[in-house]
């Protein structure tokens, strides 16, 4: 299993540099992505860019639940987005939540990160994106994805251009939250 960079490690905070070569190394390391991703509980990943461990490439994988299958993007660019919805705390959603007494009976939409534990946010994104990819098998693919697959993506883009969504929330003037206990207390970065 891979090990997960955290913040502030200098490879989260750059951009990524394209795959030029769909080889068997890439495959294996894909392989190694989707078990670790797939092995993280608290809390349960849905999403994992390259640079997330440790890799300077531009690919992600994604899997937004438990039964879903695994995505794989490789040099992904948005080529078009639609609306914008706003993931606020006080919201009902199927976003990442912290395990809070409260969100257990009423999810909040909030979004987390692997690389950032404990820390969550609000996060204005596209309801729904225009995608340009390359999947596992060196296909090019143009698809429209909306929902929260969108937002992983959109996510996950976010990793390969060098940004965390806790700079996405302070752009937007969102508030921050860390998990303490039971409870998010207001965070400040």
């Amino acid at each position: 299993m891979l090990k997960i960079i955290t913040v502030p490690n200098s490879i989260l905070s750059s951009p990524t540099k394209p795959v030029v070569k769909l080889d068997g190394k890439i495959k294996n390391l894909l392989i190694e992505m989707e078990k670790t991703l797939s092995s993280q509980k608290d809390p349960k990943g849905v999403g994992l860019a390259a640079n997330q461990i440790g890799q300077n490439l531009s690919l992600f994988i994604i899997k937004s639940s438990e039964k879903a299958k695994t995505n794989v993007f490789i040099n992904p660019k948005i080529i078009k987005t639609v609306g914008e919805q706003f993931i606020a705390p006080e919201k009902k959603g199927v976003m990442n939540h912290a395990p809070t007494k409260k969100s257990r009976r009423q999810p909040v939409k909030l979004e987390g990160c692997l690389s950032i534990p404990r820390i969550w946010g609000s996060v204005k994104r596209a309801k729904k994106i225009y995608l340009e990819y390359i999947d596992v098998n060196g296909k090019s693919h143009k698809k429209w994805f909306s929902g929260f697959e969108a937002t992983i993506i959109q996510h996950e883009i976010d990793h390969l251009q060098g940004k965390v969504f806790t700079q996405r929330s302070m752009e937007q003037n969102q508030p921050i939250y860390k998990e303490v206990g039971d409870e998010l207390k207001p965070y400040e970065i």
